[in-house]
């Protein structure tokens, strides 16, 4: 039963590739996407994403796909928050956010 999970392994990745390359280009089309086809490839992604687990190369192919990394945090997201994301970026921008909110909070009422 190990040795059909090794060699499904490549193939099955191969299959995760494909669709978040075509992910992707759904996200950043300037043409309008059909919802029935846009929720087809989510669909079939999660259902790679499922098969795949906690597949270390899963974790080079999130990097290189931002909408895959986007989905599989979402998808994920009971059991680990937003583990993907950058917190040194929320942090910065909440932290600017609130200078800025102190900031105008000072300014003379016009």
């Amino acid at each position: 039963m190990k040795t059909s999970q090794v060699t499904q392994s490549p193939a099955r990745l191969a299959v995760a590739v494909l669709l978040s390359q075509l992910l992707e280009r759904l996200d950043r089309s300037a043409e309008p996407v059909g919802a029935e086809q846009y929720m087809s490839v989510v669909r079939h992604l999660k259902e790679e994403f499922d098969e795949l687990g906690a597949e270390n190369r899963l974790s080079a192919l999130l990097d290189a796909y931002p909408s895959a990394a986007e989905l599989y945090e979402n998808l994920n997201y009971q059991h680990a928050g937003l583990c993907r994301s950058p917190l040194d970026l929320g942090l910065d921008a909440e932290l600017q956010a609130r200078r800025l909110i102190e900031r105008v909070k000072k300014l003379p009422a016009r």
